[in-house]
């Protein structure tokens, strides 16, 4: 059985759900892309390859082995992308919070059966259909639970939008002790750089104190001034449109002093070594045109 254990973004790693790029699909059409990042490298004709991208992951499986870290992957759907298993699911403490994700990605849960089946039953739940959610949206943070949302009356307008507030409520029920901060994010179907997927995409805390954020990634200026006052003004990187766009804030830690890292990510690699910590640099641009990185991709399910 796992138990599971998941209080943090940051303490040491025990064991981890990554996903994968065998099989991959190829080519959507733009009919069938969901965000604007992969749009732009559709049209572009700068998609990445299936090959490439199993690569960049057997890179950070590499780091994973290297530190001792338990892997899980899922079951291979054919002609299909299971890169980002963040989006299907999340552990807050010992509950593994299956996501409410868009309707045609469903079987990537079922893929992962083997690994929910090593879990406690009574602590896998679902929310209420409603209550639309994803993981990269959610943040455990010790007494805290930091979530990515969007409030806006056009909410069905976005595709891109996928966590609502009735998901925050939902959090706030079932972890009455902890306190839920959610946070409007900005969003579009159309700009990758002014588009928040989730709440990885424009922030994520890192080390014992630290925290990367991208200003342009909330709507209300007091919710990102509430997080920079939680951290610290001089605890936090400041990332820019276009270090968001490549996703800079969706780093991985493994613990409070090692984290994994595109290897193209200089400005943030030299800032987080000045803090005291191992950056294991990947690479990992290809993947990063589905407006995803190292975050997105691996679903932690222990740490200590």
């Amino acid at each position: 059985m796992i138990k599971l254990n998941i209080n943090d973004e940051t303490s040491r790693l025990r064991s981890v759900l990554l996903g994968t790029a065998r099989s991959n699909g190829g080519v959507p059409s733009l009919e069938d892309a969901y965000d604007p990042k992969s749009m732009l490298h559709i049209k572009q004709k700068t998609y990445p390859k299936e090959e490439d991208m199993m690569r960049e992951i057997e890179a950070v499986e590499a780091v994973f082995n290297k530190y001792g870290v338990q892997v899980f992957r899922p079951k291979i759907i054919e002609n299909y992308n299971q890169i980002f298993a963040r989006d299907i699911g999340f552990v807050i403490d010992d509950v593994f919070i299956k996501a409410n994700i868009l309707p045609d990605r469903e079987q990537e849960l079922d893929a992962i059966q083997h690994v929910l089946s090593q879990i406690d039953p009574e602590k896998v739940i679902r929310f209420p259909e409603e209550a639309h959610i994803e993981g990269g949206d959610v943040m455990p943070h010790g007494d805290y639970i930091f979530v990515g949302t969007y409030r806006g009356d056009d909410y069905s307008d976005y595709i891109i939008a996928r966590t609502n507030m009735n998901a925050v409520a939902c959090l706030e029920n079932m972890f009455p002790n902890k306190k839920v901060v959610s946070f409007n994010l900005r969003k579009s179907n159309t700009n990758p750089y002014e588009n928040a997927l989730h709440l990885d995409c424009c922030f994520q805390p890192v080390g014992e104190k630290y925290a990367i954020i991208h200003k342009n990634g909330f709507l209300v200026e007091e919710e990102y001034q509430w997080l920079v006052n939680f951290f610290g003004s001089q605890n936090v990187f400041e990332i820019t449109s276009e270090e968001m766009f490549h996703m800079n804030s969706n780093i991985f830690s493994i613990a409070p002093d090692v984290v994994i890292s595109e290897r193209n990510f200089t400005r943030l690699n030299t800032w987080l070594r000045s803090k005291g910590i191992t950056v294991e640099e990947v690479p990992y641009a290809e993947i990063s045109k589905q407006e995803g990185l190292l975050r997105c991709s691996t679903l932690p399910l222990v740490r200590e």
